[in-house]
């Protein structure tokens, strides 16, 4: 972990008793001493895993104000800015209106002030988000074919999406993806996971295989962090699903989506970027508008997050493979940003249980939102899309802290 602390300071105020307030302060907050401590030289700014600008006092608005072109040309959009105050030397009202300045001028900030703990665990989770972004920060996240011709609301903004993240979108033909097919040779390893399987399965598992090692070519070939598949036009042109091939490769530390759905992929890429690990992307199948209870489904799941697993058809075309999962009951969080980042989901819930029927997506999950009617009304009335992301454990005030502007 880096953090490194830069001061503003006015001329104005005399330094020794600044100076007083400034080792009381810091002490508080870093007991251990860690921060780093590069005051007014502001060279390296945006190189550690959290910067902070420590206003020490008053009348520092225009020393800021001279500081913001030079910042905002190392590191854009992607960083708010963070303001430390003590409150003393009245620090926090120059806070106040070196924020407001930021905000009405499209920039994003937070002024951090309170108790010596609550900064403390501030920072901490800070530290967290803004190692996030920096993992964030130069992924190249491909779309292979386009999105699924039904996803009429789900476009994306590269541009947004590279200046806010960092992110680089890629678009890759799915001609490249079915050469890939084509070249990669049969795979002659035992089939695992078969044990009870239908002759079906057993038959389709070798292409799936293959589709799996396809798209691991075009993850090498083009440099990706993670992809999103227009998988639908595989079950045609192949007769298979990439089902299975998405579920391993999440698991392996790849983002992987379904249908071409970009706004999904990116929710996935932020929130493998601050949990570390896999999210479900799925679709609600059923609401209870009156509890909040909701039936998320999908025919692939990554397999780390799964407790179990076995292998059924895909749902729709009843071909191929599709993953029957079995995941961990407890603390979730549903979660889900438009594709231009401007509007985004994260509410808190329960799975409450797993179920299993022929009539859904094979993985099949009920969710208890802690937000109850509130949350389905999210979804019958202003929803981003119909597919959201499930990630294990409570995440939402690390998504409003990424992306709340």
């Amino acid at each position: 972990m880096s953090i490194a602390v830069y001061t503003l300071t006015s001329a104005l105020h005399d330094e020794a008793a600044v100076g007083t307030v400034t080792r009381e302060f810091l002490e508080s907050i870093d007991p251990s001493g860690s921060f780093e401590m590069r005051k007014e030289d502001y060279a390296d700014y945006g190189s550690h895993d959290l910067d902070l600008i420590y206003v020490r006092t008053g009348g520092t608005e225009g020393i800021f104000l001279t500081l913001l072109p030079d910042l905002l040309s190392r590191c854009g959009k992607k960083y708010p800015f963070y303001l430390l105050t003590s409150g003393k030397s009245n620090s926090l009202a120059a806070s106040l209106e070196i924020l407001s300045y930021l905000r009405r001028h499209g920039l994003r900030g937070e002024v951090i002030h309170g108790s010596p703990a609550y900064i403390r665990s501030r920072i901490q989770v800070l530290e967290g988000i803004s190692r996030a972004r920096h993992a964030l920060d130069g992924q190249r996240l491909g779309i292979v074919g386009k999105p699924s011709d039904w996803l009429i609301a789900s476009e994306a903004d590269a541009s947004a999406i590279q200046e806010r993240l960092g992110i680089t979108l890629v678009d890759i033909p799915m001609a490249e993806l079915e050469a890939a097919i084509d070249r990669v040779p049969d795979d002659t390893s035992p089939m695992i996971q078969l044990a009870g399987s239908t002759p079906e399965i057993k038959g389709a598992y070798p292409g799936a295989i293959k589709i799996y090692n396809a798209l691991k070519d075009i993850i090498i070939r083009h440099q990706l962090n993670g992809f999103t598949l227009r998988c639908f036009d595989l079950l045609s042109r192949v007769h298979n699903t990439g089902c299975l091939a998405l579920a391993k490769l999440n698991a392996e530390g790849y983002v992987a989506g379904c249908e071409g759905d970009v706004p999904a992929l990116l929710s996935m890429a932020i929130a493998r970027a601050l949990t570390g690990v896999s999210g479900f992307q799925a679709n609600p199948a059923q609401i209870d508008p009156q509890t909040g209870e909701i039936l998320f489904a999908h025919c692939t799941v990554p397999l780390d997050m799964t407790t179990r697993f076995s292998f059924d058809t895909h749902f729709e075309s009843g071909i191929g493979i599709g993953i029957r999962g079995h995941l961990q009951e407890g603390p979730v969080t549903v979660f889900k940003t438009a594709g231009d980042l401007g509007r985004y989901f994260a509410s808190e819930g329960m799975l409450v249980r797993n179920q299993s029927k022929n009539d859904l997506c094979r993985t099949q999950i009920i969710v208890k939102m802690d937000a109850g009617p509130e949350a389905a009304a999210y979804f019958l009335n202003n929803p981003i899309g119909n597919h959201h992301i499930i990630l294990p454990g409570h995440w939402k005030s690390f998504i409003d802290s990424i992306l709340a502007s």
